[in-house]
């Protein structure tokens, strides 16, 4: 295989490869850039946010079927989707999420799970309990 060329575009940068997230001046004398992301929680939802992170970074201990834990993972960001929107969280959709993240851990919290780890069922009894006390 041959080495890659390496050509100069004077017209700017060229990028091979994805470039996400960046912003670039080329060739200005003077430029202001700003830049604002949408990734914290809304006003009012930082707790929850924390909680459900939380929940997220612990979910892999839990001991879970991988079927059980996806659909869990996959509750859990939809409530982090709803409350890290641009426009406040529509009430309606962030108690379905809420109702389906807290339906994937009742197994785990009664015991009916299989394959959790010791100490997973009081873990999602006061997830549970976090969850339904941020409403």
């Amino acid at each position: 295989m041959s080495e890659p060329q390496h050509e100069q575009h004077p017209a700017g940068p060229v990028f091979h490869g994805a470039v996400s997230g960046s912003q670039f001046a080329w060739n200005n004398q003077t430029v202001t850039q700003n830049q604002q992301n949408a990734d914290g929680a809304a006003p009012g939802f930082e707790a929850l946010a924390a909680l459900v992170t939380d929940l997220l970074r612990e979910l892999p201990r839990v001991g879970l079927a991988e079927q059980d834990r996806a659909d869990t993972e996959e509750a859990a960001r939809e409530v982090l989707a709803t409350i890290t929107e641009p426009t406040p969280p529509e009430a309606g959709r962030l108690r379905r999420a809420l109702a389906v993240l807290k339906g994937a851990l009742a197994p785990v919290a009664t015991g009916v799970a299989v394959g959790a780890a010791a100490g997973a069922q009081d873990w999602a009894r006061t997830a549970i309990e976090g969850l339904t006390s941020s409403l």
